[in-house]
């Protein structure tokens, strides 16, 4: 037999169900800050009935006759999905993590797939999605219904103020000095942020790309300039044993002669947002999203030099910084030959050399890295480089102990070492008849469950400094140490630097000339 209702009873059951079930990361946060007692009980539950109000409000809002059970059931799933990685992995769904998922490919996203996400959505998605789908909504007539859906909308917006009224003292802090805490409310921030990054990603779609550097050219040089750009992913300063952790974790790189930079914050949290920043001419915190990607950025003012630019990528792919270059795609054993598991970063120096033979100038390359992409830190490493063990073998990060997460996640940086020595090793082979360098810098950090936190990005200006503080360095090949004192570079390696630098250090180091270089933001210079 059927279950009937109507379709106010069906969005207040609905509404109750997300907050009851859906809201356990919410209400965990809230408590941390407001400790269940005598004196926050009653605000706490007010809480409860504000957030199934404002459920209420954008349900009544967005649906229709028409449209109600398909709305709620996608809303179902969608909040069981962001309540498995909200709970598993304490992140926040802003408007830069939609980003992410929308730019992920299928095989990152075949990384986060567990028996535990199945679990939720069978049983917090399905199921009641099943129910949804089965009970019998019957609606009175237009006028009534909307006279019906008006009353509920005034009685939950007074219901709403009042209790804000009455716990005013409360919700002034809530919003002023706690207002990270919505920041978790499931799935009204979602909702909100699905909507900005929406609006943003259609309001660029007719954007007209500005020029920028157009007058760059090439300083006169004895010899050619090769410069590599290594982008690392989620590689965090602290476990390179080069800036001081205990384990040795940089075995090769220590016996390279590297300028080491352990002092580098990066632009954002994410690859969606540090790739696209390190590459442009926007500081961190004059970017933004749109801005970004309507400017040309470092690479296009190279090209307009004469540089030959190839983009060479085994992550998920250049977030537009490479459109406009020579762009290849190394995450396939079509182009990749060094494939097991997954295509290894090693792969994309093969045929580099019949690449550079072709060139008439001077070359950049950038080789984007799949490095220490989370939660199965197992899989990006052969298996020849776990030498920490017991090593977490799955993506289930939670069920793993700190210390089995720890050996996966250094073994990722010790076959990270192993493939920047031999990109330098590389390099070296043209030492005679280029000016050659190399510049890695990883694109942001990696929580591994420090403070409950895992993998990344939080918003910037709450990220923990496992997020933001990223492993950089540079080597220089012997023809460029003619101009560059490495020496004096050495002396002021542990100052502070950011992703913001990249884009003149890239310029200066290439030789570049143009009125959009900032000499004092290159890192290779000397102040």
């Amino acid at each position: 037999m059927a279950l009937k209702t109507t379709s106010k009873r069906l969005i207040l059951y609905v509404s109750l169900f997300l907050v009851l079930v859906d809201n356990y990361t919410f209400f965990k946060n809230v408590l941390s800050v407001y400790p269940l007692s005598w004196q926050n009980s009653g605000f706490i539950f007010s809480l409860g009935v504000v957030l199934t109000s404002i459920l209420i409000l954008l349900l009544n809002l967005l649906t229709s006759r028409y449209s109600l059970k398909i709305f709620l059931i996608t809303l179902v799933l969608l909040s069981a999905i962001t309540n498995y990685f909200m709970n598993t992995y304490h992140v926040i769904i802003d408007d830069t993590m939609i980003q992410n998922i929308a730019e992920t490919n299928v095989g990152e996203s075949w990384d986060l797939l567990s028996l535990k996400l199945l679990v939720y959505i069978v049983f917090l998605g399905l199921l009641p999605s099943w129910i949804i789908y089965k009970t019998e909504v019957y609606y009175a007539h237009y006028t009534k219904e909307l006279f019906a859906t008006l009353k509920m909308i005034i009685f939950v917006i007074s219901v709403s103020l009042a209790l804000m009224f009455a716990f005013s003292k409360f919700y002034t802090s809530f919003f002023r000095e706690n207002k990270t805490l919505r920041f978790y409310s499931n799935p009204t921030y979602p909702i909100y942020s699905a909507g900005k990054y929406l609006y943003n990603s259609f309001s660029q779609r007719s954007l007209i790309v500005k020029t920028i550097g157009l007058d760059a050219q090439q300083k006169p040089s004895q010899h050619r300039r090769m410069t590599i750009v290594v982008v690392g992913e989620a590689a965090r300063a602290n476990r390179f044993s080069l800036n001081g952790y205990e384990r040795e974790t940089n075995p090769l790189l220590k016996k390279e002669d590297i300028i080491n930079l352990d002092n580098v914050s990066s632009c954002g949290t994410s690859t969606a947002i540090s790739v696209p920043c390190m590459f442009s001419i926007l500081d961190r915190v004059q970017y933004s999203d749109k801005e970004a990607k309507s400017t040309e950025n470092v690479l296009d003012v190279l090209k307009h030099s004469g540089v030959s630019v190839l983009w060479r990528d085994n992550n998920s792919d250049s977030k537009g910084v490479a459109l406009r270059v020579s762009y290849e795609d190394f995450r396939t054993a079509k182009t990749n030959t060094l494939c097991d598991v997954e295509c290894r970063d090693e792969g994309m120096l093969i045929g580099l050399k019949e690449y550079i033979s072709e060139q008439k100038g001077d070359i950049l390359i950038v080789l984007h890295q799949m490095g220490n992409h989370g939660p199965a830190y197992y899989k990006r490493y052969p298996k020849s480089f776990e030498k920490f063990t017991p090593a977490c073998q799955t993506n289930q990060v939670e069920q793993c102990s700190s210390e089995e997460i720890g050996n996966a996640y250094d073994n990722a940086i010790l076959y990270t070492d192993y493939f920047l020595s031999k990109t330098i090793n590389f390099l070296k082979q043209y030492d005679d008849i280029y000016q050659t360098a190399l510049i890695y810098m990883a694109d942001h950090g990696e929580s591994l469950g420090e403070n409950g936190l895992y993998l990344h990005g939080i918003p910037y200006f709450m990220a923990p400094e496992e997020q933001t503080h990223i492993g950089a360095f540079v080597w220089i090949g012997k023809m460029n140490r003619d101009s560059i004192d490495v020496e004096a570079l050495r002396q002021k390696a542990n100052e502070h630097y950011s992703q913001d630098n990249l884009f003149h250090t890239i310029l200066g180091l290439m030789g570049t000339q143009t009125a959009v270089y900032e000499k004092r933001k290159d890192i290779l210079i000397y102040k």
